[in-house]
């Protein structure tokens, strides 16, 4: 078989890039080792949002992208994302003072075109109470903006499904073997099953997260391995229901942003940055990061104080390796081609859960040029989406 696009991996961005090339009329095949969203896009923090605290590395077009994404999802998917209250406390020991989030909650609604779901407010002090017993002692402000919630796993199988209707083809589980790099494409071996299966691509899109690198490590002639950092994401699950909608913390410790949030009748706790250096397949919560998130929860909520979590799971997210902390690295999407003129390899690195939809565009944007005239199906920019 010949396909236009080959994409090995079903996450986030491997369903986005599936929906956008089946949409622009391409013959798409997705190889997914496992299931759908079976790695990171299953372990995010959950939130489809502008990502407030990007401001502060003065990534200014991410944000606006991200909240102008999170309008259209709101509104292409009203049964998988949406959007609730967060609230930012100002102790007199925060390291990021009123003013300050005052002016960033301001050029986030600018960012976001000042439209209703940009608003945000103080909240009176007479209502200080009613913060599920959010800790009262140096507390001297309370910030409520807007921004997004939804089950991650569920978004990605609604696009995947998305990209199925309009004829992609997906097979799963299908493990990747091995590429031949030719001068018009690549010669693909997949398994699935106990059957090795042959076909062709006129470009292999590598999708695959944090396995990236070992997907790369099998084509012929060799590519180099790509020059990014796994930081892992570690969340943990408390009993017990937030009832004012989400929490942004700031970690006594070292400042990070720590969100709290209600998930499944409990209350999520996350997320850290951790460099992980063992294997992709094996990602958990370390004992000092789950001690590290457990403290924060105690520390802004007496009722979770010394109380044992539920649950706790780690993702892997995919940064640019790069000195000094993650915190402040790019989540802008990495695009990664074997060559300049006329692409067969690109690898897709990195990228946003809330950005799906506009990453896929601009990986087939850079394709384009270089696949065959196709005629167009439907525009991603008004594919409804549902459960």
């Amino acid at each position: 078989m010949q396909y236009d696009l080959l994409i090995i991996g079903g996450g986030i961005q491997g369903a986005g890039i599936a929906q956008a090339g089946a949409a622009a009329g391409f013959s798409v095949l997705v190889l997914e080792k496992t299931a759908l969203a079976s790695g990171t896009s299953s372990r995010s923090s959950k939130l489809i949002h502008g990502g407030l605290r990007y401001l502060e590395s003065a990534q200014l077009r991410l944000v606006r992208e991200s909240l102008h994404e999170r309008e259209r999802l709101l509104r292409l998917a009203p049964d998988l994302v949406r959007l609730v209250p967060f609230h930012v406390p100002i102790y007199r020991d925060s390291q990021r003072w009123a003013w300050q989030i005052r002016a960033g909650l301001s050029l986030y609604a600018a960012l976001g075109g000042l439209g209703p779901n940009t608003r945000f407010r103080s909240v009176p002090r007479s209502a200080w109470d009613r913060l599920d017993g959010l800790r009262g002692d140096g507390l001297q402000a309370v910030f409520r903006y807007f921004d997004a919630q939804t089950d991650d796993a569920a978004l990605t199988r609604a696009v995947m499904h998305s990209a199925q209707t309009l004829g992609a083809q997906l097979q799963m589980p299908a493990r990747f073997v091995a590429a031949q790099i030719e001068d018009d494409g690549c010669a693909v071996q997949y398994r699935s099953g106990d059957r090795l299966h042959d076909c062709r691509a006129r470009v292999v899109v590598n999708a695959a997260g944090a396995w990236a690198g070992e997907v790369l490590a099998a084509f012929t002639p060799a590519l180099p391995p790509p020059r990014i950092e796994l930081v892992r994401g570690s969340h943990l699950l408390l009993p017990g229901r937030l009832g004012q909608g989400i929490y942004y913390l700031e970690a006594p410790s070292d400042h990070r942003a720590v969100f709290a949030m209600p998930y499944q009748q409990h209350t999520l706790f996350g997320t850290t940055e951790a460099s992980h250096r063992g294997s992709a397949d094996s990602v958990q919560a370390s004992a000092d990061e789950v001690a590290y998130l457990r403290g924060i929860a105690g520390h802004y909520f007496a009722q979770w104080r010394d109380v044992e979590p539920l649950s706790t799971f780690a993702g892997l997210r995919v940064l640019p390796a790069a000195p000094g902390r993650a915190f402040a690295r790019s989540r802008e999407t990495l695009l990664l081609c074997d060559r300049q003129q006329r692409p067969r390899v690109l690898s897709v690195l990195g990228g946003k859960l809330t950005t799906y939809r506009a990453s896929a565009e601009t990986v087939l944007a850079a394709l384009q040029p270089w696949l065959p005239a196709r005629r167009r199906k439907a525009d991603t920019r008004e594919l409804s989406l549902s459960a």
